[in-house]
């Protein structure tokens, strides 16, 4: 709701003439290309000249505004609204006025700098009074928005003298109406003097009794005046909504590929005994090359912090710990020190800086698994035995998430002691920001007070903007979306069990337009927690399927290693690889699977080669469903206007990919080409990005895609001459 009309006119708005008659000469000189606005900080389709501002005055205190302005979105709740360096937003409201009085609505968006620009909405005719408009910001922090509204006085004359003069009703009337608003638009000294001296020329042409209403009505349908006026709109009314923010963080929150390795198997050896040498950092830099060549841009790490000895468990998550069984990372601490120490075995501090200056050259970037808990020999315990819940019997409660045990941690009680909890978790991260980590995927998340992750990540980004949290919360949708809301920048997901078309359809669907205005999804494909049954009967079309669709249809996806591999088979009973990284050492030769063609790495070298090629695979919002007549298609596109891409040339793709990982499916695909603006029924060419493949397509297409050896089409529409 908006609130009274505080200041501000303002261009916007456009409508284009009803009839045009291109053969009519111009009425007024065409504005110049200056005229429309560029900046380095955006990249907009309707930019608009800034205007002086005025605004029109209510003469009655009410909640609604003169021209209401409701539903603004980017949207939040009660948090601020978030983007990424780079993201094409869409900036929409209701906005409507009584009677059949045209309206025009902008945006007025202000940087982080300071730089203010104006863009004009398109209204949607969904039917609903939405009018709509993206900007790709490109400059980092807290940017403001506001929409105004206003009365378009030039369209609703435009509109009716185009009808009354055509039809020979009122037509000195028209021309007379006209002639006054033409003046009153010269009258206005941000008007260029030539287009000023232009608009006195024309009112005085309406006004000439010689002149006939055919010529007359040629005027009303010229396009270099309506370009005059969809530029710099004749207002009144103007109605100026509240003041908003738009947090705009850099472009890893949003857009990037994650790989996830433990260095502790990285370089591991096996020894003449039969007992396994642990990798270090030093060893594990011998993978980054691998990583960075397959096109990732991030390689997350889970814990490297000291593994408590109490209640370590053993291989495949038994009780018991056998002689060498390394211990679950998630068990942090023991004498060695806590959440600020280094596992010896991986090597020293300087190590792990090593490690990180290592990943940067390559062009990747670490993130480190904050995981906040603690094994029963962690420092903590003796140290701040009040962060721990005490039974009766006297024992510290160990972590529990029914039916699963982890007697080998102990979760913090935020409640025992606030004040001494919460400093030293940032400590904790601070530590960590100081040894080059900016990004921090955060272990179970959902189970520590959605408060204390408000003030920790405020704290946080506050010293340091550049520092990314992703919440490991597979939990109840709300409690997903609140851990946004309150400023985690990405968020796990149910991708992992969303396998059919159907729920593919609606999930991908919400994430893109429900939910993106603060939650991002990282659609992992596994994680050393989850094998999916689909992934473990699959086989390895089930891969490659499940891979292409992370890796097109989100900006951001990600790996945990073996995945190239086809690392499928599960403890039994459960939805994690046996022989689990987690417990043990694993040892994988890299080369020689991929020599033998036993590895996925060519498959994700090449998704990753087209994500970096292609802009539009860098959004989030412009996931679009199509249709086909089979239950296993699931068919969708993303495009990216001309004037929102970096490279100035719009980039379509298209993704028809077969669910089932068992068959051959062959059937007709159907779509909407208008979204990347091909007319139904016109014909336009699409290129296989996967195979090379070139075909002439229109919105009706046959496909056939066998699971066993191509089951998906990433298809470039190529652009028409």
């Amino acid at each position: 709701m908006t609130k009274n009309p505080a200041k501000r006119p303002n261009p916007a708005a456009t409508r284009g003439s009803a009839k045009e008659d291109s053969s009519a000469p111009a009425a007024v000189v065409p504005p110049p290309a200056e005229a429309r606005p560029s900046s380095p900080v955006w990249r907009s389709t309707s930019a608009l000249p800034l205007r002086p501002a005025s605004a029109w005055h209510a003469d009655h205190d009410t909640v609604t505004a003169r021209i209401p302005l409701l539903g603004p979105r980017p949207e939040a709740g009660a948090f601020d609204p978030k983007a990424y360096v780079g993201e094409a937003v869409p900036f929409a409201v209701t906005a409507f006025r009584e009677g059949h009085d045209l309206i025009g609505v902008h945006v007025r968006l202000t940087s982080p700098a300071g730089e203010e620009s104006l863009h004009r909405l398109e209204a949607l005719k969904d039917g609903f009074d939405t009018w709509r408009t993206e900007v790709v910001l490109l400059e980092q922090g807290d940017w403001t928005f506001r929409f105004e509204a206003f009365a378009d006085d030039f369209a609703t004359w435009q509109h009716a003298a185009d009808l009354k003069i055509a039809a020979g009703v009122d037509a000195p009337l028209m021309r007379e109406m006209g002639a006054r608003l033409l003046e009153r638009a010269a009258a206005e000294t941000d008007r260029p003097d030539a287009e000023r001296a232009g608009l006195r020329t024309v009112a005085k042409r309406l006004r000439d009794a010689a002149l006939p209403d055919d010529t007359a009505l040629r005027i009303v349908r010229d396009r270099a005046l309506a370009e005059e006026f969809r530029l710099r709109p004749l207002t009144s009314l103007v109605t100026v909504g509240d003041e908003l923010t738009l947090n705009v963080e850099r472009t890893v929150a949003g857009n990037a590929a994650w790989y996830e390795l433990f260095p502790r198997s990285e370089g591991a050896t096996r020894r003449e005994d039969g007992s396994i040498s642990s990798g270090t950092f030093r060893t594990a830099i011998g993978r980054l090359d691998g990583v960075a060549g397959m096109g990732f841009q991030v390689v997350y790490l889970p814990p490297i912090h000291p593994i408590g000895r109490i209640n370590r468990k053993g291989r495949n998550n038994t009780l018991e710990a056998q002689p060498g069984d390394p211990g679950s990372p998630y068990a942090i601490g023991a004498r060695e020190g806590g959440h600020d120490a280094i596992h010896p075995e991986l090597g020293t501090l300087e190590d792990f800086r090593a490690f990180v200056d290592a990943a940067r050259e390559r062009g990747l970037e670490v993130a480190l698994d904050l995981a906040l808990q603690a094994a029963p020999d962690h420092p903590w315990v003796t140290e701040h035995p009040e962060w721990f819940t005490t039974l009766p019997d006297g024992t510290i409660a160990y972590a529990e998430n029914p039916p699963k045990k982890y007697q080998d941690i102990y979760p913090l009680n935020f409640d025992l002691d606030p004040a001494g909890i919460y400093a030293e978790m940032l400590r904790v991260v601070r530590h960590w920001v100081a040894q080059g980590v900016k990004i921090f995927r955060v272990d179970n998340p959902h189970t520590k007070p959605l408060q204390f992750w408000e003030w920790l990540i405020a704290t946080v980004n506050a010293e340091d903007p550049d520092v990314v949290f992703l919440a490991e919360a597979f939990t109840r949708p709300a409690v997903m979306q609140a851990l946004a809301r309150v400023g985690f920048q990405q968020s796990y997901t149910y991708f992992t069990w969303r396998n059919t078309k159907p729920e593919l359809v609606e999930f991908l669907t919400s994430l893109s337009q429900d939910t993106a205005d603060f939650m991002r999804p990282n659609l992992f494909v596994n994680t050393h927690d989850i094998l999916t049954e689909y992934l473990q009967f699959g086989g390895r079309p089930a891969y490659r399927i499940r891979a292409a669709i992370a890796a097109t249809a989100a900006p951001t996806y990600g790996v945990y290693a073996g995945y190239e591999l086809y690392e499928n088979v599960a403890r039994p009973g459960s939805e994690e690889n046996i022989d689990n990284e987690k417990y043990e050492y694993k040892l994988r030769d890299w080369d020689a699977a991929e020599a033998s063609g036993n590895s996925l790495a060519p498959f994700l070298r090449r998704l990753n080669a087209i994500r970096a090629a292609h802009p539009a695979l860098q959004q989030l919002r412009n996931f679009r469903a199509h249709w086909s007549d089979d239950d296993a298609i699931l068919v969708y596109s993303k495009h990216l206007d001309a004037a929102l891409s970096p490279t100035g040339r719009a980039d379509t793709i298209i993704v028809v990919v077969n669910v089932d990982p068992h068959s051959v499916r062959q059937t007709m695909v159907h779509l909407d080409t208008r979204v990347w603006g091909v007319e139904p029924g016109n014909a336009f060419e699409v290129e296989d990005l996967i195979t090379g493949a070139r075909w002439s397509w229109t919105d009706h297409n046959f496909v056939r895609l066998d699971a066993f050896t191509e089951p998906v089409h990433i298809l470039h529409v190529k652009e028409t001459k």
